[in-house]
């Protein structure tokens, strides 16, 4: 994977994400967190976020070791004081922890790696970083669904289907233990309602997931040899 300018990043995630646009983000994913995504975490369970933005995954999550991830060191000011920080390209994940994790998280990354050979570079990463069993949560846009706001974001390049992402997941030997092509909607910025009441209630009716939900959620884990 290519340098990476962590000026550039900085600058570019501070106008897409604004500051007083943090809380409210926080709060949507303190539901999708505690209704969600825990049951696949337990508390004696060792995390990696890898991406992890402003924390909004870790800071969320029970766990008793949790580590982020990230090449964009602003991130660092947002992580709860449980968080260890780790500034480290995405392809050295191993470097960070090698057998170690129980689950390895990521949300609306790969769509930015350059190509599939860095994709497939990373999911190696992936496998030497988790436990035989450990499990990789990936969340992100569905190019089936989002065929033009895919590309709106200048960071964009690699497009994915949660169809495509299977058969890689596939290639480099994880095995699929959850998809779903349709869960959350694609931003929190849009027009529909995002208080965390509202949240519990989409969570709870997948009815809704599939007239709203344009992000995939796959969970796959690494083969117990």
């Amino acid at each position: 994977m290519p340098d990476v300018d962590t000026s550039n990043l900085s600058e570019l995630y501070r106008n897409r994400f604004k500051e007083a646009e943090l809380p409210r983000k926080n709060a949507i994913w303190k539901v999708i967190c505690s209704d969600y995504l825990q049951k696949s975490v337990r508390p004696s369970d060792t995390v990696v976020d890898v991406a992890c933005g402003y924390g909004e995954f870790l800071n969320n999550i029970h766990a008793a070791r949790k580590l982020a991830v990230d090449m964009n060191l602003d991130a660092r000011q947002y992580l709860a004081s449980d968080v260890e920080f780790y500034q480290c390209m995405a392809t050295s994940l191993s470097s960070v922890i090698s057998g170690g994790a129980d689950v390895v998280f990521t949300s609306n990354f790969l769509e930015h790696l350059p190509d599939k050979n860095t994709l497939e570079v990373f999911l190696e990463q992936v496998q030497t970083a988790l436990k035989p069993g450990g499990k990789y949560i990936i969340l992100g846009p569905n190019l089936r669904y989002l065929p033009g706001e895919y590309w709106d974001y200048y960071d964009h390049h690699l497009g994915l289907t949660h169809q495509s992402l299977i058969e890689a997941l596939q290639l480099k030997g994880f095995e699929i233990n959850l998809c779903v092509d349709k869960f959350l909607p694609y931003t929190t910025k849009g027009a529909l309602p995002t208080h965390p009441l509202l949240v519990r209630a989409y969570l709870k009716l997948p009815f809704f997931w599939r007239l709203l939900g344009k992000q995939f959620l796959i969970v796959a884990s690494k083969p117990v040899r």
